[in-house]
């Protein structure tokens, strides 16, 4: 069986006047593995990664993660999103204020892991994405690069299965943003973990193992390039 399922979901926006943004998506992402989505701006690629990653309930539909449905009920599947899954955001979504050891801690913190233990762990991730020489530095003072690799490091701390990054190099220029999917990539290669990224760059979409293209809501091909 596949990891993850996605069945039959469709998503519109709007009271009034709906925009069907989705429309009968469905495929499957096999374990330990990296998937491109593909499309134009207004796709709707990142409504899909949103669906998927827990946080927009879709209109019609069912995303399964070991066979298990996401929305299973009415509740927000908020333990799942911090448990099992890494958000990086194209925009870093950091405390500006606080350091970079704080903005890492903070998922664990959530979750209730505040020891030694824990601690430990913050330091050993921002070592993996090379920031280890940054623990106390405020985020505001960091650079594009460095403040994507403290985000990356934030969604990797509580040990997920899947990471999703929506556009994690659009803010970035073109030799930042290659470090950053090299970190990437390697990472899901040293923890075997599931990388989602949403991109418009072929480039790195063909350093994935599958890519799926989007146009105007509906899933144009599913294709295998490695």
């Amino acid at each position: 069986m596949s990891f993850i399922q996605i069945k039959n979901i469709s998503q519109s926006f709007g009271k009034k006047i709906k925009t069907q943004v989705l429309k009968n998506v469905s495929f499957e992402i096999p374990t330990n593995t990296s998937l491109a989505i593909l499309g134009k701006s207004g796709s709707g690629k990142s409504t899909l990664l949103n669906i998927m990653s827990g946080l927009i309930r879709p209109d019609e539909g069912e995303v399964l993660y070991d066979g298990k449905n996401l929305f299973n009920g009415k509740k927000d599947p908020y333990k799942f999103r911090n448990q099992k899954i890494g958000l990086v955001f194209q925009s870093f979504h950091l405390q500006p204020n606080n350091t970079v050891f704080e903005n890492v801690f903070l998922p664990l913190e959530i979750a209730g892991k505040t020891g030694k233990e824990a601690k430990e762990k913050v330091k050993y991730i921002l070592e993996m994405v090379g920031l280890e020489d940054k623990l106390k530095e405020k985020t505001v003072n960091l650079s594009g690069g460095q403040k994507q690799r403290v985000a990356i490091a934030r969604s990797l701390v509580n040990d997920p299965q899947i990471i999703f990054a929506d556009e994690p190099t659009g803010n970035l220029d073109t030799e930042t943003s290659e470090q950053i999917i090299q970190v990437l990539f390697d990472i899901q290669q040293k923890l075997k973990t599931t990388l989602i990224i949403i991109t418009h760059d072929e480039s790195v979409a063909e350093r994935c193992q599958h890519g799926i293209y989007l146009k105007d809501g509906v899933v144009q091909s599913y294709d295998s390039f490695n």
